[in-house]
Parts: C-alpha cells; structure tokens; sequence
C-alpha cells in the first residue's frame, strides 16, 4: 500500500472544539515491517514508540483522553512467538517509559481483562496505574486483552453478582460498569492502516463517536495525521440522532 505524503501544515480551525476522548485502532504494524524488508516484530516496536509522539501532540491540542487498542481478545489467537513479543514489550514499555510520563502529568488507565496475563505484566500494569492516578494531564486509557463484546458480558455479570433490580438497569448504570467507567465516551475513534470497520474496540462507547479512517500506518502516523483527523472532526456535525 503506498502511504500518502505527510503534510505538516494543517490548521485547525479556532473556535470549533476539538474531541475531548480519542480512541485509536493502531493498524498496520506488520505491513509497516513488512514494506521495509523487516520482520512483524520491528514494526510492532516502531508502533509502541510511536504513541509517546502521538500522545504529546494529543495533550498540545488539548485532548483530555487518549485510548489506545493495544492487544485484543482475539489476538491470542496470533502465532505464540508473537504473542510472547508483544507482552515483552508492553512490560519493557512500562519500564522504559512510566518515570518520563508520570513527571508530564499522564495518568495511566487499564480497560480489558487480567485473566490470562502472566503475573509479572499484571502486577507491572497495576504499579503502573497506582503511580500515575493522581495526574490529570491527560488520560492514556490502555486496551490491553481487550475486546468490547467481553466489556459487556462482565458487566452484566457484575450487575448480576450485585443483584441490581431490573427496573434500576439503564445505559447510565451499565456504563458505570464498564472498564471505562468514570471517563468520557469518544468523541473520535480513529483507525489508521487502511480497514473500515471497529473490530470489538469500543463497542458500547462508540455508538455516537465520529470515525475517521486512514491508509497511513500506525508508525508513520504523526503529529500531522493526528491533526489531520481532528480537523476533519471539527467540519463533521454532530447531532446525536436530533435535528441541527
């Protein structure tokens, strides 16, 4: 897939608002190894120190949420080599990079499932979070053994277990269990790599979320395509169903 030339200069306009929660599929990593002759695991690391850029831009323009579809369920399903790549990195992520983002501010938030995740990158995640939940910089919401399906039957189980009436069930009381509770839905869900479709990420959150699509891969996707997507936020009209 050839990548469309990046244009630095693009202007926001000043007195629409910009999305206060984006959620971003980050797709394409493989293809990005793969166009430059390297194996699957060069682009996924090329594609995690691509969200510190990301991030810093995020917070320049003034986005208080940034949700990042980091591992979902379904990606178990990938060759182990793989898999065991991946939970690595997260961990060396987590290593290399939570001095720098709790000193700017970043709170670290956690929406997916435990289960299944080896105890080190678990206890790893959760020091994590308990260091960083003071910050209020910006939010970095981290989708990890994610899927927005699994999202929902846990909190009907856990709506269940708490024996909420029935008549008391609404979509305020089923958002407060969700693993995003207390955060805003997404205003924009972006997916970079070149698919048109959600893949489980966001399912109940993104009912009314503005979705914009790009070809460019996750590791080329800048400071410049993130402001490229916000601009084509602020010329959408959002009205939630009503009339303007």
């Amino acid at each position: 897939m050839t990548q469309p030339q990046q244009n630095p200069e693009v202007s926001l306009v000043p007195d629409r608002p910009v999305p206060q929660h984006i959620g971003i599929i980050m797709d394409g990593n493989g293809r990005w190894a793969k166009a430059r002759g390297l194996p699957r695991q060069a682009g996924h690391r090329a594609g995690t120190k691509n969200i510190r850029r990301v991030l810093e831009e995020a917070v320049r323009l003034g986005i208080k949420v940034l949700t990042v579809y980091a591992f979902s369920t379904e990606n178990w399903g990938r060759p182990q080599e793989e898999v065991k790549h991946l939970m690595w990195l997260i961990s060396k992520s987590i290593q290399d990079e939570l001095d720098e983002l709790d000193a700017n501010g970043v709170q670290i938030r956690h929406s997916g499932r435990m289960a299944g995740v080896n105890p080190q990158l678990q206890k790893d995640i959760r020091w994590a979070i308990e260091r960083t939940r003071h910050n209020d910089r910006i939010i970095l919401n981290v989708a990890f053994n994610y899927g927005g399906r699994a999202e929902i039957v846990d909190a009907v189980r856990h709506i269940i277990e708490d024996q909420v009436p029935p008549e008391e069930v609404d979509e305020a009381l089923i958002s407060s269990y969700l693993y995003t509770a207390g955060l805003p839905d997404p205003d924009l869900i972006i997916r970079t790599g070149g698919e048109y479709r959600l893949s489980n990420f966001l399912t109940w959150q993104a009912a009314y979320a503005e979705y914009y699509a790009t070809p460019v891969f996750w590791p080329d996707f800048d400071e410049a395509e993130l402001r490229r997507a916000v601009a084509v936020y602020q010329g959408r009209e959002r009205r939630f169903g009503l009339v303007k």
